[in-house]
């Protein structure tokens, strides 16, 4: 369970400045992270801690991370938005 606090905090931290990656992050940060198990928790946490130019390139599918942590929590966020 998250509680408000460390919520709000991954809600700013999710705010990226970048119009691209804050229409991703900021409605899954509010929307889905809660639902997430401890473990996707802790890889959207470790996302949060990439560079804005990596991510921007994984989530417009250019390339994919390297660290299969990061895989797995960019192939959630994009299945999300994705439709099927």
């Amino acid at each position: 369970m998250v509680d408000s606090t460390e919520l709000n905090q991954l809600f700013w931290h999710s705010r990226r400045g970048m119009l691209e990656l804050d229409l991703l992050l900021v409605p899954f940060v509010r929307e889905v992270f809660p639902t997430l198990d401890a473990v996707n928790q802790e890889r959207y946490r470790q996302l949060l801690t990439c560079e804005d130019q990596d991510m921007f390139g994984w989530f417009m599918q250019r390339g994919v991370p390297d660290d299969a942590d990061l895989k797995i929590i960019v192939k959630i966020i994009l299945d999300r938005v994705q439709p099927k």
